[in-house]
């Protein structure tokens, strides 16, 4: 086990980006393909595909998800991967053509390094050329490239954070979580209660509580508006069907939840992914519950665990401390 991702079987990961423009992206590869679904909470989000990933529709499986930065302009990268999986002969077989299925989500990082440079086919292609199922990269890597938290009071008192994945293993079940973390509010450690990442305050020491900042002043205009969203992927060897893979988009929302604060807000376009690999567990939503409800508890364990390490992982950049650098500070 390597505590990411790709401790599922057949999932495979790869990251590009573009440091000094502050940007990037991230591919996880199914090229067998996966029975996914997605639950979108934030209230500005930026996505593709996702209307087929409704249960009541008619395709079945991806073949990769998609995360990226560049706001809306960073949709364009999935031409990447699905060229990509196309030249490989993968995809949806309509009889005509190989159509790849690659659901994807965006989130806004042009605040960081140059906001004329987005994720591109170029980079997204280069992503799925150095996707591996060893990778376990994290920080300022991919999607996280430009990923900051804590802009309740604007760019200026924002910190650093990035990309984070971590993985847990119940006997033959394996879930495991990818994400992009760039949320408006403050990244708490579930462990200990606290802020490790988030809105500063004037001697940039310490925490505001973007909370406190929130609710403080419910009619003053955010300072960070459009410039958030957290997007991540829940993977597991549970074999189950849409509806199924749906539930545990949901319950790995609530990783969310016991992490940022505040979390799914108007200001943030949060959406988590959940692809099934395979049938080595039987976890169906057609089933009586308590194997769907297993993965659903762990889905939201392994994502609290890759926020904190999308925070923990990351170091400073574009002027803007890391986690560590706070705790260095204290």
């Amino acid at each position: 086990m390597k505590n990411a991702i790709t401790d599922v079987p057949g999932i495979k990961v790869g990251h590009a980006q573009n440091l000094a423009a502050g940007t990037g992206c991230t591919v996880v590869l199914c090229e067998e393909g996966a029975v996914t679904a997605v639950d979108v909470r934030g209230g500005a989000p930026g996505t593709r595909e996702t209307d087929c990933l409704n249960p009541a529709n008619l395709v079945a499986q991806a073949h990769a998800v998609y995360l990226s930065g560049g706001s809306a302009f960073g949709l364009d990268g999935a031409a990447g991967v699905m060229k990509y999986l196309e030249e490989r002969g993968v995809g949806f077989d309509t009889g005509v053509a190989v159509v790849p299925i690659v659901p994807g989500a965006v989130l806004f990082d042009l605040i960081v390094g140059d906001p004329k440079v987005r994720p591109d086919g170029e980079m997204a292609y280069q992503a799925c050329l150095e996707a591996a199922p060893d990778n376990t990269r994290q920080g300022n890597v991919g999607a996280g490239a430009g990923a900051t938290v804590g802009k309740a009071l604007g760019t200026e008192f924002s910190m650093k954070s990035g990309l984070g994945t971590a993985s847990i293993c119940r006997g033959s079940l394996v879930v495991g979580a990818i994400v992009a973390v760039n949320c408006f509010g403050d990244v708490i450690d579930p462990a200990t209660g606290d802020i490790i990442a988030g809105t500063l305050s004037e001697d940039k020491s310490t925490f505001a509580d973007s909370l406190k900042i929130i609710t403080g002043h419910p009619g003053k205009k955010a300072k960070g508006f459009s410039t958030n969203t957290t997007i991540g992927v829940i993977a597991t060897n549970a074999g189950m069907d849409k509806a199924g893979a749906l539930r545990v988009a949901m319950a790995a929302h609530d990783g969310f939840a016991r992490t940022m604060n505040p979390a799914h807000t108007m200001f943030d376009g949060d959406t988590v992914f959940c692809m099934s690999t395979g049938a080595q567990v039987g976890a169906g939503a057609g089933k009586a519950g308590s194997e769907l409800t297993a993965v659903c508890a762990l889905a939201a364990e392994v994502m609290a665990a890759a926020v904190v390490n999308a925070v923990k992982k990351s170091s400073s950049r574009y002027g803007l401390p890391a986690a560590a650098d706070i705790k260095r500070r204290d």
